[in-house]
């Protein structure tokens, strides 16, 4: 049965307000100017979230990455929902088996952990999640404007503004297309446990609410169970589920 550990507050996001309707166009923020960046993702784990901000590889990842041009940790990292919804798809380079993606139109919310950082920090972020270096700042004023931005057709070149938090934006990026529209596969077994592992530091989750939440997502269900992937994830266990994460419970 699921336990009832509490989930710690989830701060409200304010939704972007209507250009046609708002007093003043939204400024887009210099390079060292404060952001939110949304990890729904591996990047809900700060250990993970350090090797894209000081460098290094994370823990069963098969990529080094560069690092920001600023090394410097989150100045506060918080739980947060996002609207929309978390699923499973392509193939990942760095983990095997689907990437998690975002769709912000789709069903439900997504527990999320929102990360304080500098414009640049994030512009770096995105490039390395394209497979690139740091180096080059984005331009965040269409996304700041329209709440979408779609900077191409990279798997994660999509931008999106979920809205305001303490007066900041809270920026992400995802996939250009729907979660209708994607092409799901099931992720593996090392992905996964890092994501449970940033959901139950953030959200203050069990290791059972966090498969029963991974095990629901489109891509993860029907090849991943519960009772699978909370093997999986147990203090170490060998990860025997992780080729396939077939198993019924």
């Amino acid at each position: 049965m699921e336990d009832s550990l509490p989930i710690r507050p989830i701060l409200p996001i304010r939704r972007p307000a209507d250009p046609t309707t708002a007093p003043t166009a939204p400024t887009a923020p210099g390079r060292d100017d404060p952001v939110w960046y949304a990890a729904y993702g591996s990047n809900m784990n700060t250990e993970r979230l350090a090797c894209y901000l000081g460098g290094g590889r994370p823990a069963d990842g098969a990529r080094e990455y560069p690092g920001c041009r600023d090394g410097r940790p989150p100045g506060q990292s918080v739980p947060v929902r996002l609207p929309g919804s978390l699923y499973f798809a392509l193939e990942s380079r760095v983990w095997g088996g689907g990437m998690a993606f975002y769709d912000p139109q789709g069903p439900g919310t997504a527990p999320a952990r929102a990360h304080l950082l500098t414009a640049g920090q994030f512009s770096d972020i995105v490039a390395q999640e394209m497979g690139g270096g740091p180096g080059t700042d984005l331009d965040l004023g269409t996304v700041l404007r329209s709440g979408l931005d779609r900077q191409g057709p990279g798997r994660y070149r999509t931008l999106v503004c979920l809205g305001t938090l303490d007066g900041l934006p809270v920026l992400t990026f995802t996939a250009p297309w729907t979660l209708a529209e994607a092409e799901l596969n099931a992720p593996r077994a090392r992905y996964l446990r890092t994501i449970a592992a940033g959901l139950i530091d953030a959200h203050g989750w069990s290791t059972r609410r966090a498969s029963v939440y991974l095990t629901t997502r489109p891509g993860a269900a029907g090849h991943w169970t519960v009772r699978s992937l909370h093997a999986a994830l147990a203090p170490h266990s060998g990860g025997s589920a992780s080729t396939t994460g077939s198993g019924r419970s």
